[in-house]
C-alpha cells in the first residue's frame, strides 16, 4: 500500500488525495489518513508531539515519519519523541509544515513507506 499524497495545504486546511475530509491537523500513513485530534493524547504546542501521537503510524509499518511543526513552527517536538521513533528503527524528519508536506509527498512519490503528522496552523 502506498502513502497518500497530500493534495493541498493552506492555513488551517489540509486535503489528502482520495479523501473527502478537510483536516486542520492530520495523520497519514500507507493506505490512509485521519484527523489528528490532540485531545486524544493531551498534546499541546509545548511540550509538543508525544510518542502516543505517533504509535498508530508506527504500527502501520512505516520506515520514515515526517512531523510538521506548524506554519510558524510553534509545535514542539521533544527529544524523547524523536528517540522513540529511532528506537523503532524509523527515520524521522521534523520540519516546518509546508516543507514537511513537500518532503512527505516526495518520499511517497518514491514509494517510501512514509507516515506523518501535520499541524496546519501556528
Amino acid at each position: 500500500m502506498s502513502s497518500p499524497e497530500i493534495a493541498s495545504l493552506s492555513w488551517g486546511q489540509m486535503k489528502v488525495k482520495g479523501c473527502y475530509t478537510t483536516y486542520k491537523d492530520c495523520k497519514v500513513w500507507p493506505g490512509g489518513s485521519r484527523t489528528w485530534d490532540w485531545r486524544e493524547t493531551g498534546t499541546n504546542h509545548s511540550p509538543g508531539v508525544q510518542p502516543a501521537d505517533l504509535e498508530e503510524i508506527v504500527q502501520k509499518g512505516v520506515k520514515t515519519v515526517v512531523i510538521g511543526r506548524g506554519m510558524s513552527e510553534a509545535l514542539q517536538v521533544p527529544t524523547s519523541t524523536v528517540d522513540y521513533l529511532k528506537k523503532n528503527g524509523i527515520d524521522v524528519l521534523v520540519l516546518q509544515t509546508e516543507k514537511a508536506v513537500a518532503e512527505y509527498n516526495a518520499l511517497a512519490a518514491q514509494g517510501v513507506k512514509v507516515g506523518g503528522v501535520f499541524h496546519s496552523t501556528c
